[in-house]
């Protein structure tokens, strides 16, 4: 077994792109290897193969390493529930909820799972590509860290800095970095990768000439700009979709504060006919044929955020002018009468009254529902597939109309006129043919084929290999793995 770590200057300096890339391109090889993120903290998840949750970019690792997702791989993971407190996730259960300060002196004990994790690990496969969380040159969280240099100490594993030189700034970025980190972390970091480049390298040798003469450290790599690479994000939500063309449906999704899941509509925003906008706060809210309310962590405070943007009215605009509204876990708990959660399993314990849209009420509870699930939409008795990650249960008139029937059994709810539509699962776009016959039914008559978003996975992962290919010296990272 051998370890390396990728870490980076910044938040999405690219660390989770160069772990999916290397664990593609070790596969390929002939290595079984596993991603590992010892923390995490995001709203975006997936269920693994033994039932638990972890962070979405993970299991795109360990697809581009063509093994099973495992709860294993990020064994801590944080969902923000408000600025200072978050659910906490270790091997893939709640374990709690805990605001930043305790969460702080907790992580004695979250090492101890994040090191169990990785051990489980290190006895199934040959490699383990390790992604750090932000920057490890954050000195007011140095105390007991386990998502950067905590986690490389312990287990005395190599790592790699990457920086972004698309933000401007990337020697400073690596310098600056290194400056603030102990001597031992300095000894252990061995090179640099330089990603999102764009330009002739000639004009950027000079600089990579300096960084290695003055820190005495390789430039292992200058990554290219990758043109329109999209990959499950760990975090970061553009607002706009793509599209070639004049849009045939305009789709607008409110960008809540705690949006959950957002990768459920990458197979929008790569449609060729489909405008999909995130509307973020304090913005206008443009004309759509279809306004889908998206996951949410802490539902019943998006939704207070929602009525305060101004969306309730516009919602119901939309509705009398013939347009139609899909509603997605907590989106979907949104469009009923009420939301109870009088434990506070989401925030503060009470009550609040839903948009009224479709009639049924739900009720938190302790029990988060996880599971991986196949099964028709309904009416058109396509073939659909879609996760469930959720701890509301739901009851009502309403759900007699159901969406879809995931193994077997009814799920979500169909208003009678067909306007508003609800379900829990996520994912329901990711299958070509239920994503086809969901637009087919909000008005897009065109017969542009829906996005087959496994098949533009694999041959975005690929091309992302072949570039860490070209770009890399792999035989310097092999030389850290053999160690």
């Amino acid at each position: 077994m051998a370890t390396l770590m990728i870490q980076g200057t910044t938040s999405d300096a690219g660390k989770s792109t160069v772990v999916a890339g290397l664990c593609r391109v070790l596969a390929r090889r002939g290595l079984s290897v596993a991603p590992f993120k010892p923390q995490n903290m995001a709203l975006n998840s997936a269920v693994t193969v033994d039932g638990g949750e972890i962070g979405r970019s993970t299991a795109l690792q360990a697809l581009a390493a063509g093994v099973d997702a495992h709860s294993d791989m990020n064994p801590v993971l944080l969902k923000p529930e408000s600025d200072r407190g978050a659910q906490v996730i270790l091997r893939g259960r709640v374990h709690g909820h805990m605001d930043a300060l305790d969460y702080h002196a907790y992580k004695r004990e979250a090492k101890a799972s994040m090191l169990a994790a990785w051990e489980a690990l290190s006895s199934r496969y040959d490699v383990i590509i390790a992604e750090g969380a932000g920057s490890p040159a954050e000195i007011n969280l140095r105390a007991n860290d386990i998502a950067n240099m905590g986690f490389a100490e312990a287990v005395d594993c190599p790592v790699l800095l990457v920086g972004d030189i698309d933000r401007g700034g990337v020697f400073a970025q690596l310098v600056g970095t290194l400056a603030l980190l102990s001597e031992s972390e300095r000894s252990r970091t061995r090179g640099f990768i330089i990603n999102r480049f764009r330009g002739d390298m000639a004009l950027l040798q000079p600089g990579l000439d300096w960084l290695e003469g003055h820190t005495g450290k390789p430039v292992l790599g200058t990554l290219p700009y990758l043109q329109g690479l999209l990959l499950d994000a760990e975090d970061s939500l553009g607002l706009t979709g793509r599209r070639s063309g004049e849009p045939a449906l305009r789709v607008a999704v409110p960008a809540l504060p705690r949006i959950s899941n957002h990768n459920d509509f990458d197979p929008l925003r790569l449609h060729p006919r489909v405008e999909l906008t995130f509307v973020g706060p304090n913005r206008p809210i443009p004309p759509a044929d279809l306004i889908i309310l998206p996951g949410s962590k802490s539902t019943r405070a998006d939704l207070a955020w929602l009525r305060d943007q101004g969306w309730e009215a516009a919602i119901r605009r939309h509705l009398r002018y013939g347009g139609q509204v899909l509603g997605i876990c907590g989106g979907f708990q949104m469009l009923g009468d009420w939301i109870h959660d009088p434990e506070g399993h989401e925030g503060p314990a009470g009550s609040t009254p839903g948009l009224g849209l479709l009639e049924f009420e739900t009720r938190m509870g302790a029990v988060k529902q996880l599971r991986n699930v196949s099964g028709r939409l309904l009416p058109e008795e396509v073939p659909m597939a879609g996760y469930e990650i959720h701890h509301g249960v739901s009851e009502g008139a309403a759900l007699a109309h159901p969406f879809c029937e995931p193994e077997g059994r009814a799920d979500g709810a169909v208003s009678e006129d067909g306007q508003v539509m609800g379900t829990y699962l996520h994912g329901l776009f990711d299958t070509a043919e239920a994503c086809a016959a969901l637009l087919a039914r909000c008005g897009l008559a065109e017969t542009a084929a829906a996005v087959d978003l496994a098949a533009h996975r694999e041959a975005e992962l690929d091309r992302l290999a072949d570039a860490l290919e070209r770009h890399l010296d792999l035989a310097a990272i092999e030389r850290l793995l053999a160690r």
